[in-house]
């Protein structure tokens, strides 16, 4: 079953570690994936159901406050396993940020440059944990995504040094 879609064969890929509830797996994406492949509560809730549906997911133990351990089965494992051997498509950016830029000359000077200003903030944090997890990665594919997310905010960085706010 190749036919997975990312947000299905991410959560299968988290589940290898042991099981997770709903939450656990929200926060874990989050911390693993960080901004290049954001994954929400609700696509979560959604997916959860229909993987254990599949037979890819069973239901573990029931936690406090009704919450529900999901547990990946052998034909989750094996499901991940085909998704990730197969093609992965085309990348695909959606970035608000960069649409927002794309439409830059439709605000005042004064927009701009506060779009500009609290994007730089933004990017500038993400560079320093980018660069803090590339340090501290002792898991080499961990590094290399850090590396790549130090780069990206270097380059976002760039793009806006690129934007004119007069």
């Amino acid at each position: 079953m190749s036919d997975l879609n990312a947000t299905a064969a991410a959560l299968l890929g988290l589940l290898h570690d042991g099981p997770k509830t709903g939450g656990q797996l929200v926060a874990e994406a989050g911390d693993r994936f960080g901004a290049f492949f954001s994954v929400t509560r609700s696509q979560v809730y959604r997916e959860l159901p229909a993987l254990a549906d599949l037979g890819l997911l069973r239901l573990g133990k029931q936690g406090p406050r009704s919450s529900q351990q999901y547990v990946l089965t052998a034909a989750g494992k094996k499901a991940f396993k085909n998704w990730l051997l197969s093609e992965p498509g085309p990348d695909h950016l959606r970035s608000p940020l960069i649409l927002r830029l794309v439409h830059a000359g439709s605000l005042t000077a004064k927009q701009r440059e506060s779009l500009i200003t609290t994007a730089r903030s933004t990017y500038g944090q993400e560079q320093e944990s980018a660069k803090s997890a590339a340090k501290t990665a002792e898991d080499p594919y961990a590094k290399a995504v850090a590396e790549f997310g130090l780069a990206h905010a270097k380059a976002v960085l760039k793009l806006l040094d690129a934007i004119p706010t007069a």
